[in-house]
């Protein structure tokens, strides 16, 4: 789809949440365009329902099938499988690093961090749906830096029982950061403290 028609949509079903996550969802992006979701497994949402922003603030709505054989029921625990509580507040993430790019924001997005987080319940293969509920509370494009930073508090549920709260969480989109020449060494192939 054209670079204006995703900024203008308020759902993606998982073909397109797919595609983004290949770096083929947008067929005219602009420079500095690096938007990825994570691809399956650590891809935690099936659809998105819905965006909407009103100025520094939104929301965003989005869910994921859960599946008996889901690769973290396997191995999470042997004879107590679990969803891990972590993969929740992930989805809340790359559900904020979404709502940056599609605001327009540039670069590649990583977490940054959360202020609290409470689990309340638990994720069952024989569960069906997760639904994420994000509140985004301030979206900020930084001045000189061609950065942009979101911060929303988020819920998770499951078959409609809220079982995760996540307040606070932020993520930020950066230019040149990304790493698309993988595996090969080059300027971006070594981690450690980013710069902000």
């Amino acid at each position: 789809m054209k670079y204006e028609t995703f900024r203008s949509r308020t759902s993606f079903d998982k073909s397109d949440i797919l595609a983004l996550a290949h770096g083929r969802l947008v067929e005219d992006p602009p420079k500095g365009f690096a938007l990825r979701l994570p691809a399956p497994p650590m891809l935690m949402a099936d659809r998105i329902l819905e965006l909407r922003r009103d100025g520094a603030r939104g929301r965003i709505v989005a869910e994921r099938d859960v599946h008996i054989d889901d690769w973290f029921f396997q191995c999470h625990f042997l004879g107590d499988p679990v969803q891990p509580g972590c993969l929740g507040v992930d989805a809340v993430w790359q559900l904020i690093g979404f709502y940056c790019g599609w605001c327009g924001g540039l670069g590649a997005g990583r977490a940054l961090g959360c202020k609290e987080v409470e689990f309340a319940g638990q994720i069952r293969p024989h569960d069906k749906v997760v639904r994420y509920e994000i509140d985004i509370v301030r979206y900020q494009e930084l001045p000189n830096s061609g950065s942009t930073v979101a911060i929303g508090d988020g819920t998770v549920a499951v078959d409609g029982v809220v079982i995760y709260t996540i307040k606070r969480a932020k993520v930020g989109l950066f230019l040149d950061i990304d790493y698309p020449d993988y595996p090969h060494v080059s300027r971006n192939a070594r981690g450690g403290k980013m710069e902000r």
